[in-house]
């Protein structure tokens, strides 16, 4: 068995394409489904089903390929460490964020990039907590932010990093006096852009505002906080976004709902148990 027929085989589970497999990994069709005939002869099992096209994995190969994607990354971290030991800390770090951390995390990647020249980031901040543990179990990311609420994080190891404070930003003509108190039932009658409903930030809002009998019914939605603080921007908008996010940008006016001002649950740092 090589580590080379194992890069194939998780190239296509990954691709679910022969052709798009053996395109990744920079070989033709004819010789990536040789390699994965091979590493099946030498397994005993079948690991992919075969017809005029992939037709996915057998159950063998379901549970195989989470081996494969282990030794993998394995050899990689063996790779980096021996790496490190000569000239420093070097590789490729990928982080899954949740939306509302995303800042928070440039700072962090900021810092290590600073410190380990060597070091390569890969962010994807547009994840929701369960994709992020799912993916590190996968071996798809080494590393994340998540948000605890109670989430599966068996075998995985956490560390409390911040506790997160939401603030409403608003155009300069929404607000009568940023200094002022405002309260939940003000704050709604803005007209209001916000998250998608299912995403935590936007959960959060609604269970708050859920809290003092109100309902939340923004005029329009959106899948990332960059698009809400550009509508903001506008002068026409306002959105209640983590107060994170204003961490390294220039910021628009901001300031908490005074019954908002409460701790939420904070953002962890998720990654695999492996060395």
């Amino acid at each position: 068995m090589q580590f080379r027929q194992l890069e194939y085989f998780v190239a296509l589970a990954r691709e679910r394409h022969f052709a798009r497999a053996a395109s990744a990994c920079y070989v033709s069709q004819p010789a990536l489904s040789e390699a994965i005939r091979k590493l099946e002869h030498e397994l005993g099992v079948p690991l992919v089903l075969r017809g005029s096209n992939f037709e996915g994995l057998t159950p063998e190969g379901d549970r195989l390929v989470l081996w494969a994607r282990r030794i993998l990354a394995d050899r990689d971290a063996l790779e980096h460490e021996v790496t490190a030991l000569r000239s420093g800390l070097t590789g490729e770090l990928r982080l899954g964020v949740v939306p509302g951390a995303a800042t928070r995390v440039a700072l962090m990647a900021d810092a290590l990039c600073a410190e380990h020249p060597l070091v390569r980031v890969r962010i994807e901040s547009s994840l929701r907590s369960v994709e992020i543990l799912d993916r590190i179990r996968r071996f798809e990311l080494d590393a994340g932010v998540v948000y605890d609420d109670g989430l599966q994080t068996d075998g995985l190891e956490l560390t409390r990093l911040y506790e997160e404070r939401y603030v409403l930003v608003a155009g300069d003509g929404l607000l009568r006096d940023a200094h002022d108190p405002i309260d939940w039932s003000e704050a709604l009658s803005l007209p209001m852009c916000l998250l998608h409903k299912g995403m935590r930030d936007r959960d959060r809002i609604d269970e708050a505002a859920a809290e003092h009998g109100l309902a939340v019914s923004p005029r329009l939605e959106a899948d990332s906080v960059a698009t809400l603080l550009a509508l903001v921007g506008t002068g026409r908008w306002a959105a209640i976004v983590a107060r994170t996010w204003f961490a390294t940008a220039a910021r628009p006016r901001a300031r908490a709902p005074s019954s908002c001002r409460r701790r939420r649950s904070a953002p962890q740092w998720p990654w695999s148990g492996r060395g």
